[in-house]
């Protein structure tokens, strides 16, 4: 019964309480059981609140027997990234120069809204320091590994809640993506994750990362993903960078499928490499958008490789990072994040606003783009999950981790809706993802087709 509560998604949990199949406690003590087995394996948490989240438990349990449940999320056992503030938690963002004593008085946007929907927050989620890299190490709380695979990575940043939410340790999870930060990890661990349109998801203090940076769902479920971006995307004033508030029940259309809907399918963006495995399996997925009457057409986006473009906006802002330690704490880093700062002093003014007025261009390119295409559907990694404890999947060929997560941040530049599905699993056990793209602000279609694509596939969770 334990298990079963733990592979629970948080829809099934809330249908669950209303019928009285079971409470709020029996699910959070499931789940609390469940990390303290699993964790020491995985490392998904740097912080585990047992106390708090049994006290959220019974108060919602009480809420439950009244027949008044206090919002959309209650009694759903969540994780938060230890990038986002959490009144009374630490958010030490996985470096060893942030001080642990606070104060910590402040809930993030996302923090707030789970904690006024009912959720039981569980704790922090590992992250690399300042969330810099795709995968999930750092020198404060080591190596988070992945569920299928512990040898192997999650991804990153937000690998601990893609670790935990594929694991069981919790239905639900709030990550981070600037480069990919959701829909890598939930790529490698078999997860649907959501980078939502630049803005959709209210976010304070804003990322140092800047506006590549987003807030977004991690979960096992296209439905689950829906719940919980109504409650992440409730308005918060804030942040001046969010997008009006569209009272939008994200869950209302999610069936509707995607006949007559218009898709581009990109293998490789027209200049990536992509795993021949990979690749296999993700040609097969897309044949299921033409069986589900959509027009789908064989066509790259039409960009060239934005490495040196995101490098440009990404690397100033590590620079940004370390020039605000204090230079004696700088021993205590991670030299990967320290080389990327380094990088960063190097570009001028001159090539960064060179490099904003190249954004913009490949921005205005994407719109028109989506003038003829509903959605661009692509793989999301060119690879599977390789060895934890690693920046690059080869050190022969690759100097930094944007060199094999190629699909992600271009729309990190453009700042538009794109998730991640499980699109099957290699030979050797481990997850693929598919990639759905959508035009700016169309977080809604893109969500259906993933949701249609979903509903012709096998949930799989790992044998761990």
């Amino acid at each position: 019964m334990k298990n079963d509560l733990c592979s629970l998604s948080a829809t099934d949990l809330v249908r669950g309480y209303a019928r009285k199949r079971f409470s709020p406690v029996e699910v959070t003590r499931a789940v609390l059981e469940r990390i303290e087995k699993l964790n020491p394996v995985l490392n998904a948490f740097c912080l585990v609140d047992r106390k708090q989240a049994m006290e959220k438990a019974k108060q919602s349990e009480k809420r439950w027997g009244k027949g008044s449940p206090q919002g959309l999320l209650d009694g759903v056992p969540v994780s938060i990234k230890d990038l986002l503030l959490t009144r009374g938690w630490p958010t030490l963002r996985g470096s060893k120069t942030v001080d642990p004593k606070g104060p910590w008085n402040d809930d993030a946007p996302a923090s707030a809204r789970l904690r006024e929907h009912g959720a039981v927050l569980l704790g922090k989620t590992t992250t690399p320091e300042f969330g810099w890299k795709g995968v999930t190490d750092s020198l404060l709380t080591g190596i988070t590994r992945n569920p299928w695979n512990p040898k192997m990575t999650p991804g990153g940043s937000s690998g601990g809640g893609a670790a935990a939410v594929a694991s069981g340790m919790g239905p639900l999870s709030v990550g981070t993506d600037g480069g990919g930060s959701i829909r890598i990890p939930c790529g490698f661990t078999g997860l649907v994750g959501l980078k939502p349109s630049f803005g959709r998801v209210p976010a304070w203090p804003l990322s140092p990362m800047g506006t590549v940076a987003h807030v977004g769902p991690m979960t096992r479920t296209v439905t689950d993903c829906a719940l919980l971006l109504n409650v992440l995307s409730l308005p918060d004033a804030r942040d001046w960078h969010a997008l009006p508030y569209d009272a939008r029940n994200y869950r209302i259309g999610l069936e509707d499928g995607v006949k007559g809907l218009r898709i581009a399918f990109s293998a490789d963006l027209g200049y990536t490499k992509v795993d021949p495995e990979i690749k296999k399996l993700v040609v097969t997925a897309v044949k299921t958008f033409t069986q589900l009457g959509a027009h789908v057409e064989a066509k790259d986006p039409g960009f060239e490789d934005c490495g040196p473009l995101f490098s440009a906006h990404w690397s100033p802002a590590a620079a940004h990072i370390v020039r605000n330690i204090h230079p004696g704490k700088r021993a205590l880093m991670d030299k990967g994040l320290l080389e990327t700062a380094r990088q960063g002093e190097k570009v001028g003014t001159a090539q960064y606003m060179a490099a904003v007025q190249q954004r913009g261009a490949l921005g205005v390119h994407m719109n028109a783009f989506h003038q003829r295409y509903d959605l661009l559907v692509t793989p999301t990694l060119p690879l599977a999950a390789f060895h934890a404890g690693q920046e690059m999947s080869n050190l022969l060929k690759e100097t930094r981790w944007t060199d094999w997560t190629p699909f992600s941040y271009p729309f990190n530049l453009t700042q538009q809706p794109a998730a991640t599905v499980p699109c099957g699993l290699t030979k050797k056990g481990l997850p693929v993802g598919l990639q759905i793209v959508g035009a700016r602000y169309a977080d809604a279609l893109v969500l259906r087709a993933a949701r249609a694509f979903e509903s012709t596939q096998p949930i799989r969770m790992p044998a761990i």
